[in-house]
């Protein structure tokens, strides 16, 4: 029977049919998993070799997550991909109509069981630039972004593995520098989770109301500074994390050429799926963000985990292609369930053959948090607030 394959790295690979695992393709025996499914020892064995790069220790942790961290998650609405996204918008909007407006800014590829809406809404864009006076295109393209906004909008859920996720990426000796996230997803659910976790959240805007974006706050840490002690003490404060969204946030707005990050926003300073975001991604604050990501990538010891994220960007793919030549003490493990098949990841599969510091991991968000090793060198005391080795 055909292999499934779900593990490839420089030293091995990982595929298993009903009746058989294979490691490096030889047959694994039977013997080592009589009470399991080939499925399962085969998971298993794949948990424990990204569990075991995992715990090395690293100077710098960078999280990349595109669409997959955030799909099926939330409470009436949940995260969609961009299939899902479609099947809304036909929900919404009449089919019919959306030919009509297809055929209007000259877009051949319409179908009614997927379109690619990046590819839409770029002509669309490019359409309405040439012909600014046309309302009816104007029209729809604001319907379809009310109804992504829509869409995007969640409320996180206590079972969601966001919780976890953070638990885990700032249980690190405080020597170490913060983790960061880049999330490409414009729903606020890493923003949620540290609210209902009590973490502290450096994301670019000030601490002041109303909270304005710049670039500097990204410079700051806090610290807990002991008042009792007869010299001063000074120790960095755990649960403290940077999170960065290139591509915007439904909570983020411009007013006067200003950002400010805040609740109700009516017209959210987001990067809509389209050509345009690659020029938008010049302007700030997501140049900011985007130099920042350059910059970790480029760090030494740096662990970088792309997250449900297809490397149909190509800015940021060319940038961890980049960070890859040019930083030889980076590594990059990417976590999709078709990481190993789909046709975008053929390059990095190519490099984890022959490089020995790329990874390719078929999994879910929610089964590599809940598989994702916990600190065994990190202890936190409440009195004193001090890392112990």
């Amino acid at each position: 029977m055909e292999q499934e394959k779900i593990f490839f790295s420089s030293l091995k690979t990982i595929s298993f049919s009903e009746d058989e695992v294979q490691v490096n393709g030889i047959k694994q025996s039977d013997e080592l998993y009589q009470n399991e499914t080939t499925k399962e020892y085969a998971y298993r064995l794949m948990r424990q070799e990204y569990s075991s790069v995992i715990k090395r220790q690293y100077e710098n942790i960078v999280v990349l997550t595109g669409a997959g961290s955030s799909i099926g998650i939330g409470k009436s609405n949940k995260g969609k991909s961009m299939k899902g996204l479609w099947k809304e918008i036909i929900k919404n909007i009449q089919y019919s109509s959306l030919e009509e407006f297809a055929i209007r800014i000259n877009f051949s590829e319409i179908q009614e069981d997927y379109t690619d809406l990046e590819a839409l809404l770029s002509q669309a864009m490019l359409y309405q630039k040439l012909f600014t006076n046309d309302n009816e295109v104007s029209g729809m393209i604001d319907k379809i972004k009310e109804i992504i906004k829509r869409n995007c909008t969640i409320s996180i859920t206590r079972d969601a593995p966001h919780h976890n996720f953070l638990r885990k990426l700032t249980s690190r000796k405080v020597k170490y520098s913060r983790t960061k996230i880049f999330t490409l997803n414009y729903d606020t659910l890493f923003e949620q989770a540290a609210s209902q976790g009590g973490y502290v959240v450096i994301d670019g805007f000030s601490f002041t109301t109303p909270r304005q974006f710049n670039g500097v706050n990204y410079d700051y840490d806090i610290v807990y500074r002991s008042s009792h002690h007869i010299l001063s003490e000074e120790n960095f404060s755990p649960n403290v994390f940077h999170l960065y969204k290139p591509h915007g946030s439904l909570d983020w707005e411009e007013n006067d050429g200003r950002i400010y990050k805040t609740d109700n926003v009516t017209a959210p300073l987001m990067i809509y799926p389209s050509s345009t975001k690659y020029e938008s991604s010049y302007q700030q604050p997501f140049f900011e963000m985007m130099s920042r990501f350059q910059q970790e990538t480029r760090s030494k010891n740096t662990l970088l985990i792309t997250i449900g994220f297809s490397f149909g960007d190509v800015h940021i793919k060319t940038m961890v292609e980049e960070a890859l030549m040019i930083n030889p003490s980076i590594t990059l493990l990417i976590v999709s369930p078709d990481a190993t098949v789909n046709e975008n990841y053929e390059e990095f599969r190519e490099r984890s053959f022959r490089d020995g510091n790329v990874y390719l991991i078929s999994e879910k968000f929610d089964d590599f948090v809940a598989n994702y090793p916990q600190s065994e060198i990190y202890i936190y005391e409440n009195e004193g607030g001090k890392n112990i080795d």
